[in-house]
């Protein structure tokens, strides 16, 4: 384990769990890697002052024609966003976004920020009472806003929540992956689908690439509770810019590095390299928190008694003045070659769970694409899988989505019934949480 730990500066952990034995001619080294910060009230090296003056929030709330049906939504998203502005510190910059075909300002405007207070809340909450539903769904041109206006703000954690309920119908699939690889880097964002009218894939995915959460509010009187929660846990965020840096030596091929609690997120892809070596992999922002991260790698074959550092990660962040970023934790991932058959086959408790968990995430995805396009044989199948590994894992929450698609009759085995039929928010919350997963039971 190496800790990074000074008076001011946020203190990360990093631990690694793996099985490091491997037999004669073995070539693959898996590892988790465990990172915890207990938030020191800083941002790249930068004390931060607690008021909320290094954060900028902005809030884009579908105003689409569909919001109007029922009207409980409308009343839902001006309620939840009234929540969410009560949320904010004093001193954090916000703004909030009308969304439909365009996006449109509606506090404070004329492409400023806003600074949080008793005043500016009062007068954010005024300006939510002209919110109307009208015209379509254009979510890039809701997120290509929200990054202008955070780009105005000198702050090291900005963030942004978008609400929608429908489809996004007036811009090209093209037109949003553009826009949110424009804006991935630069903030994050967590999004939610109100109702049941939304795609899954469209709402996950933007909190993927903006490294968010994503949820469904099937209920709109629920979004209050939610946006509440979202707005605490932005405000609780401390550290901005972390990137988990995996240096390898001369031979080492990286297989993948996925996040793997609290949620499955696969990071391969998104590698930015660093010579000599080196490569960062984005983790967003931080508070007090744990997550943990599945790192495969392989390595050359070796002799037995020969071992090696397969791979150093570290936890690293950006210096504000642009000189040499600043390390917050480190830890090392071994190999070590041997003809003790116990050693080498043994199956490193957090590496077999994480890759269950991981599994079931797609199993599950897997399961509902096949029961949409009505393959009943497999989808029973996958799902029974899904019900197999949840229940092996402690998953209950996962579980218990699972069993209002399917009527489980014997979980260790994994024998499921399709339900004839199932409530569309059902399956559209298993959807949506399938990538939740549970941590290793100690």
């Amino acid at each position: 384990m190496a800790n990074f730990s000074k008076s001011n500066v946020p203190q990360f952990s990093v631990d690694v769990y793996q099985n490091e034995f491997l037999p004669e001619g073995g070539r693959e080294v898996n590892a988790i890697v465990t990172v915890t910060s207990t938030g020191g009230g800083t941002s790249g090296g930068a004390a931060l002052s607690g008021t909320g003056a290094d954060a900028a929030v902005v809030i884009m709330v579908d105003c689409s024609g569909s919001m109007d049906y029922p009207p409980t939504k409308m009343r839902g998203a001006r309620d939840a966003t009234a929540a969410a502005i009560d949320a904010l510190r004093d001193g954090t910059s916000f703004a909030v976004i009308a969304g439909t075909h365009v996006a449109q300002e509606v506090f404070p405007g004329n492409g400023r920020l806003a600074v949080a207070g008793p005043a500016t809340r009062g007068q954010a909450k005024d300006a939510l009472r002209r919110l109307s539903a009208g015209g379509g769904t254009a979510i890039g041109t809701w997120l290509a806003l929200a990054d202008r206006l955070l780009a105005s703000a000198e702050v090291p954690i900005r963030h942004g929540i978008l609400l929608t309920d429908g489809r996004n119908e007036h811009e090209t699939p093209e037109d949003l992956r553009s826009a949110l690889d424009a804006c991935a880097g630069r903030f994050t964002c967590d999004a939610r689908g109100v109702g049941t009218d939304w795609e899954v894939k469209e709402v996950t995915g933007i909190a993927s690439a903006l490294l968010g959460t994503a949820d469904i509010v099937a209920d709109p009187t629920g979004l209050s509770a939610d946006f509440t929660t979202m707005m605490e846990n932005a405000m609780g965020k401390e550290v901005a810019d972390v990137a988990l840096r995996l240096w390898t030596p001369v031979g080492v091929e990286i297989s993948f590095v996925k996040q793997v609690a609290p949620t499955v997120e696969d990071l391969t892809s998104r590698r930015t390299e660093v010579p000599p070596r080196a490569g960062d992999y984005p983790t967003g922002s931080w508070g007090d928190e744990s997550r943990d991260y599945h790192v495969c790698v392989r390595v050359p074959q070796a002799q037995i008694g020969q071992e090696m550092l397969a791979a150093r990660v570290s936890l690293i962040v950006p210096d504000p003045a642009g000189g040499t970023p600043q390390t917050l934790g480190q830890g090392l991932v071994r190999a070590v070659w041997t003809d003790d058959m116990a050693m080498s086959t043994s199956i490193n408790p957090q590496v077999a769970h994480y890759t269950g968990q991981a599994e079931l995430a797609q199993v599950i995805q897997q399961g509902l694409d096949a029961r949409k396009s009505g393959d009943h044989d497999g989808a029973t199948a996958k799902l029974g899988r899904a019900v197999q590994l949840a229940a092996a894992s402690g998953n209950e929450d996962t579980a218990k989505l699972l069993s209002k698609v399917v009527d489980v009759v014997d979980a260790a085995t994994g024998t499921v019934r399709l339900k004839a039929k199932v409530a569309e928010a059902d399956e559209m919350t298993l959807e949506t949480r399938s990538t939740k997963t549970v941590r290793v039971k100690k």
